[in-house]
């Protein structure tokens, strides 16, 4: 029998670096929390089960970036937005492989995910999640 992965941030990156969006879903009232916690807000049980959460959502909301912090100048301008799964949670996440000008509120997004670059020596180190069109 093997043991059920923790419920920490760094477990939920470790799932990102295999491709797989991964919440926790609470075992007495069913909520999901994207990324998981190890209290459920609703209920205050701390039983919780990994679940694969789709992948596709539509965008809420956006901003392009043009004046970044130092980790992201290289990038910038970029967009990033707030993402409405189809199983209704909402994340944060960078907006890439569109042009700026065709980003559009209600667009369909899917996740794409990233490894850390080798040569990178600033935060962040750990595997990214994007989106970018379905």
């Amino acid at each position: 029998m093997s043991e059920e992965a923790p419920f920490t941030i760094e477990q939920f990156y470790k799932y990102v670096e295999q491709g797989k969006l991964m919440g926790g879903r609470c075992k007495k009232c069913g909520t999901i929390y994207l990324p998981p916690r190890p209290l459920c807000t609703k209920c205050f049980s701390k039983d919780f089960e990994w679940v694969e959460i789709s992948p596709k959502g539509k965008l809420l909301t956006y901003t392009i970036i043009h004046v970044a912090p130092v980790q992201f100048q290289s990038m910038a301008p970029y967009a990033v937005g707030i993402v409405q799964l189809e199983n209704g949670l909402k994340i944060p996440g960078m907006i890439r492989d569109v042009e700026h000008e065709k980003i559009e509120i209600g667009m369909e997004l899917q996740v794409g995910f990233e490894k850390p670059s080798a040569t990178a020596s600033q935060w962040p180190q750990w595997p990214r999640y994007y989106f970018k069109p379905v």
